[in-house]
């Protein structure tokens, strides 16, 4: 069985990259020019190592799983990390010229769509029952000046879409605390997006996560876990976390998903109230930030994901499905952002977030979900690029 991955630039892809190979699958890895450090490159686990073309280079991905075809005989799993090569595989025209050469299992142009908007989710969810966050809109006629007045603060300003502006997960909304605040970020996404952004209360409760893999309509895997330390500590992606055992959080999203019919990878991310109750926040559907919480936890998703992929591309030859161990309770860190996030908590005063980021880097139970021994490569990639653009 062979697996091609794409956008190895990406630290998450070296959980699926390092889970593949273990379990006895021929990897092929794809970097596309200038689109970062090829992290995956410098892995001792791929069979082969592929760079695609700037231009062109879905047609040259076309070409690598029909040459993989015509060389075993059998049509690789293409596993699409990256969201923008993701929505390229989306329409059901790709998909249906790529069907022949490679399987796919990944969610359609409209699944991405709804789920990618936070309107959209927001709909999906309160239809099933999901709590979600308040959110306020001017009435008609209403008056900027007085919209902010009359709304609560803290809020929270985004766009509906921010990864489609190209925004990284740290600028797509602000945390705004006085109705002034509210005017400049309210105008700056407007103008950025074309279209009103959402305003929505502020939840001053804990992030947690659920993650699943699902075939149409049905959750073949699920993986919740809780954010522990966040960098940037304004709010940005986790760089600490640890998995949990949450049915409630599995159950709800199983209702969206079943709605859906979907397919694929996908992580529904929720925050707190003051009592504790979890509200969606919204939907990344695809490979997520903490990714590797999968391979750090044993939870087996990498290999099930490739295995229903490859059995798409291969039918009548399919292979049975693993069977997957529950997740083990486990915290992950990213080294580097949990260090930078306990500086960022110091200067807020919040010393014992900043003194448990340092000895989180010392505790030997805290995986890393970059950095492994047995295959420090990419390790060393990812600090010298760092490096680099601290001088830069």
């Amino acid at each position: 069985m062979t697996a091609v991955i794409t956008d190895v630039h990406y630290r998450m892809s070296l959980a699926l990259i390092r889970d593949l190979a273990q379990a006895g699958v021929r990897v092929v890895v794809c970097w596309r020019e200038d689109s970062g450090a090829p992290l995956g490159f410098r892995s001792k686990y791929p069979a082969r190592r592929v760079t695609l073309p700037r231009e062109g280079w879905l047609e040259e991905l076309y070409r690598l799983c029909s040459q993989i075809r015509e060389e075993e005989g059998e049509s690789p799993a293409l596993l699409p990390v990256g969201a923008a090569t993701l929505a390229a595989l989306a329409p059901a025209e790709v998909r249906e010229r790529f069907a022949p050469v490679c399987g796919l299992c990944i969610p359609t142009t409209e699944q991405l769509d709804l789920l990618n908007s936070k309107e959209q989710a927001a709909q999906l969810a309160r239809s099933q029952g999901v709590a979600v966050p308040e959110a306020y809109s001017m009435e008609e006629g209403e008056e900027p000046k007085a919209f902010a007045r009359r709304i609560p603060y803290p809020c929270v300003v985004k766009p509906l879409c921010g990864e489609k502006l190209g925004l990284t997960a740290a600028d797509r909304y602000r945390i705004v605390k006085t109705p002034e605040e509210l005017k400049v970020w309210y105008d700056r996404f407007s103008r950025l997006a074309g279209e009103p952004p959402l305003v929505q209360e502020y939840l001053s409760g804990g992030g947690m996560g659920c993650s699943v893999l699902a075939e149409n309509g049905q959750i073949r895997a699920a993986l919740c876990h809780r954010r522990i330390r966040e960098y940037p500590v304004s709010g940005g992606p986790s760089a600490c976390c640890e998995s949990v055992d949450r049915p409630d959080l599995v159950e709800m999203v199983g209702r969206m998903v079943a709605r859906l019919g979907y397919t694929g990878l996908a992580m529904f991310e929720f925050k707190e109230d003051r009592e504790g109750n979890p509200r969606l926040l919204e939907v990344n559907p695809r490979i997520w930030g903490t990714y590797p919480l999968t391979r750090v936890s044993g939870s087996g998703i990498s290999l099930l994901w490739c295995v229903l992929a490859w059995n798409r591309g291969n039918p009548g030859r399919e292979v049975p499905l693993p069977e997957l161990p529950k997740p083990r309770l486990c915290r992950m860190q990213f080294a580097a952002s949990d260090l930078m996030s306990g500086v960022g908590y110091a200067k807020r005063g919040q010393l014992g977030k900043a003194v448990s980021a340092g000895l989180s880097v010392l505790a030997p139970w805290v995986r890393d979900g970059l950095w492994e021994w047995s295959d420090p490569g990419p390790g060393w990639l990812y600090y010298r690029s760092l490096l680099r653009k601290e001088r830069a």
